[in-house]
């Protein structure tokens, strides 16, 4: 997991070879306009989803974790307090791995939480179960989801 603030997020470029072209979409594209739901930004590799949505307790907040696709979650208005646990200690699987939506669930509680305000990103990787939209009132995020393994060029 990374925790930092989208002026910084030139520094992580390096980790992935798509990270550079979603971080450019970030801090390039006026994010507060975007649409809710999804936006293209290059095919199935990189795209963005843009979400409102009410804050949850953190009892009403599974963990979730993902094969497929690495999370940068943009919190654009509210605080988002996000929960983490490494995958590797979930041991009480909920709702079982869906491909097609590359996503599981799981009972376990998460062994962290961190406040990320508007500005800040959150990285979480296949590693990091994480459990978000904990918070008051409305969340504004975009969430881009970058490919694991990319496409042949």
């Amino acid at each position: 997991m990374i925790l930092d603030r989208l002026e910084h997020s030139e520094l992580y470029a390096p980790l992935h070879p798509l990270f550079a072209k979603a971080f450019a979409f970030l801090r390039e594209t006026d994010l507060t306009a975007l649409p809710l739901g999804r936006q293209e930004i290059d095919g199935e590799d990189v795209f963005a989803i843009a979400a409102r949505e009410p804050g949850r307790s953190r009892e009403q907040a599974p963990l979730e974790a993902h094969r497929k696709y690495i999370d940068i979650q943009v919190v654009l208005a509210g605080t988002d307090e996000m929960g983490w646990k490494p995958r590797s200690r979930c041991t009480s699987p909920d709702v079982p791995y869906d491909a097609d939506a590359d996503i599981e669930f799981f009972a376990d509680p998460p062994d962290a939480w961190v406040a990320v305000e508007a500005g800040a990103f959150a990285v979480f990787f296949p590693e990091d179960a994480h459990a978000p939209l904990v918070g008051e009132g409305e969340l504004h995020k975009v969430v881009v989801k970058v490919a694991v393994s990319t496409s042949p060029a």
